[in-house]
């Protein structure tokens, strides 16, 4: 049988809506669209690359929880409200995924909170499962 768990973060928004901030399935994590929000303090930056990098460490720890880390992600989604606020990112974005080279797509929508300036969403594989 396949292994099936949900990885929590902490987000009041997880309880609110019914969601996780990631689920392994099997060799598969699929870590939902993360947003600049520090869970901890439900503080978010005006910034948005310090949005990025919050959603990044915010990443980072469910994939750990996960059993992977950067180096397994698959595929990268970047949800931007404003376009022209993805270039100011892109050295954060190069530094975690440009070795990595995942499938990516940059999509320009809007977000559930108007602080909200970015929010991505990875998929990895866990390695050795």
């Amino acid at each position: 049988m396949t292994e099936r768990r949900a990885i929590l973060g902490g987000s009041m928004f997880e309880e609110r809506i019914g969601y996780a901030r990631a689920v392994v399935d099997g060799d598969r994590v699929h870590v939902s669209g993360t947003t600049g929000f520090d869970y901890t303090t439900m503080t978010i930056s005006e910034n948005v690359v310090e949005q990025a990098e919050q959603c990044l460490r915010t990443i980072e720890a469910a994939l750990a929880e996960a059993g992977c880390g950067f180096a397994d992600v698959v595929r990268v989604r970047y949800l931007l409200p404003d376009r022209a606020d993805f270039e100011p990112c892109w050295p954060i974005l190069r530094r975690r995924f440009g070795d990595v080279r995942p499938a990516a797509t940059m999509m320009e929508c809007g977000l559930a909170d108007p602080r909200m300036k970015i929010e991505i969403e990875v998929d990895a594989r866990r390695p050795g499962v």
